[in-house]
């Protein structure tokens, strides 16, 4: 029976499963968005979302915090420089899983575990493109101003590859 089991253990030891949990948390921290089997998503979610939690304040402890779970100083970096700001106003549900079908070997099901503010796809927040409408009088204007800007640096241009085909000359001559 299952009574009093709270988390998956994954068929794996304590130490086996703190080991993939950890390196399962760098990679998404530094790729953004892993794939994976639907178990091991759900206990990488429950695994990482207080480690965000904790990032959004940069303190001292914190940072101690967060690589004693993590063990990797490049991964707690990444993590309080460009995911933490980004999730500032979030209050939680920082990652996402989508379930992606069935593995060919074994079929296992899979799915792709993501930082939901990373994904510029589904990113409702996003800032959209402003879409200005130009007449056509402005842009004809703007091209005709930039004609006339380029004739002078025309002949400016010009000048030059005479003096350089003179000189081409006189060396020729000597």
């Amino acid at each position: 029976m299952r009574h009093g089991k709270k988390f998956n253990h994954l068929g794996r030891t304590a130490s086996h499963r703190s080991a993939l949990l950890s390196n399962m948390a760098c990679s998404l921290i530094e790729h953004k968005r892993i794939n994976t089997t639907v178990a091991k998503a759900k206990a990488l979610r429950v695994y990482v979302e207080p480690l965000l939690t904790k990032a959004k304040e940069d303190t001292t402890h914190n940072r101690r915090v967060v690589f004693s779970y993590l063990q990797n100083k490049e991964a707690v970096s990444e993590l309080f420089r460009t995911v933490a700001p980004k999730i500032a106003e979030r209050n939680g549900g920082y990652t996402r899983i989508i379930k992606t079908g069935f593995r060919p070997g074994d079929a296992a099901d899979t799915a792709l575990i993501e930082l939901v503010d990373f994904n510029e796809l589904y990113n409702p927040n996003a800032e959209e493109k402003k879409a200005t409408r130009r007449s056509r009088r402005t842009t004809t204007a703007k091209k005709a101003e930039a004609v006339v800007a380029e004739a002078p640096k025309a002949e400016k241009v010009e000048e030059p590859k005479a003096e350089t085909t003179d000189s081409t000359e006189e060396k020729t001559e000597e």
